[in-house]
């Protein structure tokens, strides 16, 4: 008589489920809101509210204030890094994809991870390193592309780039997030006009790379 072959058990924990998945996103979503508008230290309670979810499942997620801190920092990066792709694959205008890059890295609140990646927080993790060094490849391969076609000025680098976009999207102290918003991607665009070639004017010192900015 022949065995019937065993039909091995379908593993069902090799991937979260649609609800668990839902409910992390969500309190990422909630924290990089909050993080935004009250800074690294807000309690983890107000965020759980905020979110729809209790305590618990935030604690299920993320076990304690840094790794959901590094959790916003690598979400902000990656969707950064798509607003570059997505910028370099839908436009044929290379500067046109610069500047879609950096209204939409603006939209993501880039200024507020300044602070978040400057704490107490281990900021050499692995998967900070790896999300911080696809989103600078993704700003050089945008600057490059407008580069050789000669529409961006020479004098000009990644660091440049980030140091306006973050500065730029950062509330003046004593403003509302709201209020400052309405004046973000006009100002944003000054500083992006500022970059075409031909230059009108010679900037003092040398162009700014990613490493001086670890460096200052």
């Amino acid at each position: 008589m022949q065995t019937a072959t065993a039909i091995p058990a379908e593993r069902k924990a090799t991937r979260p489920r649609a609800d668990a998945l839902r409910n992390r996103e969500r309190i990422v979503s909630a924290a990089r809101e909050m993080f935004t508008e009250f800074g690294p230290d807000v309690p983890l309670d107000e965020i759980a509210r905020r979110a729809g979810v209790g305590n618990a499942t935030v604690y299920r997620n993320f076990p304690d204030r840094d790794a959901l801190v590094r959790e916003v920092v690598c979400s902000v990066l990656d969707r950064t890094v798509r607003a570059g792709r997505t910028a370099l694959a839908e436009t044929g205008d290379a500067f046109e994809a610069l500047e879609r890059f950096v209204h939409v890295s603006a939209d993501e609140r880039i200024g507020a991870l300044c602070p978040m990646v400057s704490s107490a927080f281990d900021e050499h993790h692995p998967d900070l390193e790896a999300a911080r060094e696809r989103c600078e490849r993704i700003i050089e391969e945008v600057m490059d592309r407008a580069r050789a076609a000669g529409q961006l000025r020479p004098d000009v680098g990644v660091g440049d780039v980030m140091i306006a976009v973050a500065q730029l999207s950062r509330p003046p102290a004593g403003t509302a997030c709201p209020s400052a918003d309405r004046f973000l991607h006009r100002h944003l665009q000054l500083f992006l006009d500022g970059l075409r070639a031909p230059a009108p004017s010679v900037l003092p010192g040398a162009a700014v790379t990613m490493e001086d900015l670890r460096q200052s």
